[in-house]
């Protein structure tokens, strides 16, 4: 897929992510908006997945460790065809599938359940042995937030996808810099974040620019081209990414916009998809 149709993709997740936000009145934009460009290349041109067989047994698997940011991941299903894009208005309301974390019992497209930070990876690092064990080819790709990686466990997690050589794993990181508290490098830095993977046998790729696609291509290019290790990739990314009022704006990790700025939101977005389909 051409990257003009992957940019104007992710501008529909973004109009997703603002919807579902709206509607429910809660739920975390900023770092949706920050990965919707990874959302994108994962589920349009990276992983083998169909929603027409979305339990095949050799399908590529995903696990959100960073769950909160879960509309994110429902809009880019919904691009897919895993959901119907009327199911965004429901985020988080009573007797929606659409929780306000990934639930694999009731939502199409969903690998594992996931919200309780520094577990996701644990959890993505049991499929990739399990492939290994299985003589499976699938490949396992999990996605954390930067600050998630303060957590114990995600290092415990680390030492064992490292200690078996796991390399159809592929961890990525959202550096947007920002958590619910602050920057993170004030909160606990976890800099130099490569180094640290690096430390626990992965082969660690740096990411200028996140929310490029040529970048991002280039990235996971070089994960299936390793060998004999996992894969981190610590990409570089603006948190609320795509509208203005959000960008780096730390209070909007968690808050969902109101009437005025859903209205100013769409019109950035449908500005911007206006002008990806002039190119």
């Amino acid at each position: 897929m051409d990257k003009l149709h992957l940019q104007k993709i992710a501008n529909e997740v973004r109009k997703g992510i603002i919807l579902s936000t709206h509607s429910a009145k809660a739920g975390h934009p900023g770092g949706s908006l920050s990965a919707a460009e990874v959302f994108t290349y994962l589920y349009f041109e990276e992983m083998n997945v169909d929603p027409r067989e979305e339990k095949a047994p050799d399908r590529d698997r995903f696990v959100l460790s960073k769950g909160h940011t879960a509309p994110g991941l429902y809009a880019t299903l919904a691009q897919k065809g895993f959901l119907p894009t009327e199911t965004l208005h429901t985020l988080r309301q009573i007797g929606s599938i659409l929780q306000g974390h990934p639930d694999m019992k009731h939502i199409p497209g969903i690998d594992m359940s996931s919200g309780s930070l520094g577990q996701g990876v644990s959890a993505a690092v049991g499929m990739a042995l399990a492939a290994k064990m299985d003589g499976r080819s699938y490949r396992t790709y999990t996605l954390l937030g930067d600050g998630e990686i303060q957590e114990g466990q995600v290092w415990e997690a680390a030492m064992l996808a490292g200690h078996h050589k796991l390399d159809n794993l592929v961890i990525i990181v959202d550096n947007n810099g920002l958590q619910i508290d602050g920057a993170v490098r004030d909160v606990c830095s976890p800099y130099p974040i490569d180094k640290k993977w690096e430390a626990f046998n992965f082969h660690a790729i740096n990411v200028a620019d996140g929310n490029d696609f040529d970048q991002l291509k280039a990235a996971f290019d070089e994960a299936r081209a390793t060998k004999g290790m996992p894969t981190a990739i610590i990409m570089k990314t603006v948190k609320g990414k795509g509208i203005s009022f959000m960008e780096n704006q730390v209070a909007w990790h968690g808050t969902a916009p109101n009437d005025e700025q859903y209205e100013q939101a769409m019109a950035e977005l449908e500005k911007a998809g206006e002008a990806l389909c002039q190119k």
